[in-house]
């Protein structure tokens, strides 16, 4: 398994955890907006940081090709 799969496979378990532990629905005026809101802005820059990190392998693996 890739390191780029590992840390994307970390980053999204821990982002699960945190969600199920910040459940909003126990409060008496439960903001559900914002919570999904911080989940999807999360989810985003999960995979957001995938793409720069396939991008500079990909950008080291051409450049160890022209050495």
């Amino acid at each position: 398994m890739k390191k780029i799969n590992i840390t994307s496979l970390l980053l999204l378990v821990y982002l699960a955890v945190m969600s199920v532990m910040g459940w909003p629905g126990n409060k008496p005026n439960p903001d559900y907006k914002s919570y999904f809101l911080i989940m999807g802005i999360s989810v985003a820059a999960i995979l957001l940081l995938r793409y720069v990190q396939i991008r500079r392998m990909k950008f080291r693996n051409k450049q160890k090709e022209n050495e």
